[in-house]
């Protein structure tokens, strides 16, 4: 690997491997480290003698002597969207028990990402390996619900679990091994949600990490080699062209050279194709994202309050939804559709080869475009 300015490379760290399953158990039989509840505050009503009405609460609160509602009174914790209660008591199988706010009502896939989020946060503070999430509201969601309800649980968890430290010298890894999700049914269809969820998920992690790293680390050509280890990775249905700075020259780009003109990183325009493993393709899309690597401005450099230079490197953020797009594709290889992922790459920097305000560069097209 070529050597980067400041001699920095990030640390290979692989993402935590969490074994997600549906499973209908009675929630009382559940042993783990972190038994997480999500509530509605109707689901937090309770009677005259301070007791739970909701089923699922009666239950866990009759098993823990009233401690679950003893604390949730203490704390006020009323079941409002954000509020979590977690707390170790003794008489269940699992080390310890909170109760997640889901708000008014556990109605949108929002509102069960977030659930998946806090219950990530709250096993990264317990150091939890095994986690099971129940939900307690009577308001039971369709099987197809069901289904999209617990891969927004897992999008949240996957999502909610990760930290990017690639570039710290000390990080703590997450302890979550495994994570269940008791009550929304079992079988094929919401193992299937499940898996596509977390495949997702890794690749929006993905896109992340490029939008994290900086632009001396990032630069077009690394960019560009990202993308052909997608391809290679899953080669049964991607391939790769990258186009040279020569052959770009070839093709007439002088637009796009214009911009990399400056730079000491040479540009790399991209194409990956997916094609569907089998069957005939009905579809053709293509998803064109912005790849400068770092936007300086050019001579109208980037100055002034508010002129936001240091988060330029982010500027290739449409390049990493793409390339994640990608990496999703790779894995959930789906029938019918052709797409194509376009990212001309390069940097925005200033030198004596750099355009000037006022410069006159021809597109590939023969468009003549005024800087």
């Amino acid at each position: 690997m070529a050597h980067t300015l400041g001699l920095t490379q990030p640390a290979n760290i692989e993402l935590p491997k969490i074994s997600f399953a549906a499973k209908e158990i009675d929630v009382a039989e559940w042993k783990g480290d972190l038994l997480a509840v999500g509530v509605t505050e109707k689901d937090m009503t309770k009677d005259e003698n301070s007791k739970f009405q909701n089923p699922i609460l009666k239950k866990l609160d009759g098993l823990l002597g009233g401690l679950l509602a003893e604390a949730s009174f203490e704390e006020d914790f009323t079941g409002k969207a954000g509020q979590s209660l977690v707390h170790r008591l003794p008489g269940l199988g699992s080390k310890r028990v909170g109760l997640f706010g889901l708000g008014q009502s556990a109605s949108s896939p929002a509102a069960f990402h977030s659930l998946g989020e806090a219950v990530a946060a709250a096993a990264k503070t317990a150091q939890a390996s095994s986690v099971a999430i129940i939900l307690a509201s009577s308001e039971c969601p369709s099987a197809m619900s069901k289904g999209n309800t617990a891969a927004a649980i897992v999008s949240g968890t996957v999502l909610g679990l990760y930290e990017d430290n690639r570039y710290k010298s000390e990080s703590k890894k997450p302890q979550l091994k495994s994570l269940d999700i008791l009550g929304l049914g079992t079988g094929p269809e919401i193992e299937k949600k499940i898996k596509y969820a977390e495949v997702v998920s890794c690749a929006i992690i993905f896109g992340r990490e490029l939008v994290n790293s900086p632009a001396n680390v990032l630069t077009p050509a690394a960019l560009a080699a990202e993308a052909s280890k997608i391809a290679s990775l899953y080669s049964d249905v991607l391939s790769a062209n990258i186009l040279t700075e020569e052959q770009c020259r070839e093709l007439k780009m002088g637009s796009y050279l214009g911009v990399a003109a400056a730079s000491a990183n040479p540009p790399h325009f991209i194409h990956l194709c997916y094609k569907p493993p089998s069957g005939p393709v009905k579809t053709k899309l293509a998803l064109v994202g912005k790849g400068l690597t770092f936007d300086s401005g050019g001579y109208n450099i980037k100055t002034g309050p508010g002129c936001s230079i240091e988060t330029m490197k982010a500027d290739m953020g449409g390049s990493a939804a793409v390339f994640g797009a990608a990496k999703a594709l790779g894995q959930i290889k789906p029938s019918g559709v052709e797409v194509h992922f376009i990212v001309a790459s390069c940097e925005n920097m200033i030198s004596g080869k750099g355009m000037r305000p006022g410069d006159i560069v021809t597109a590939s097209n023969g468009k003549t475009i005024e800087v």
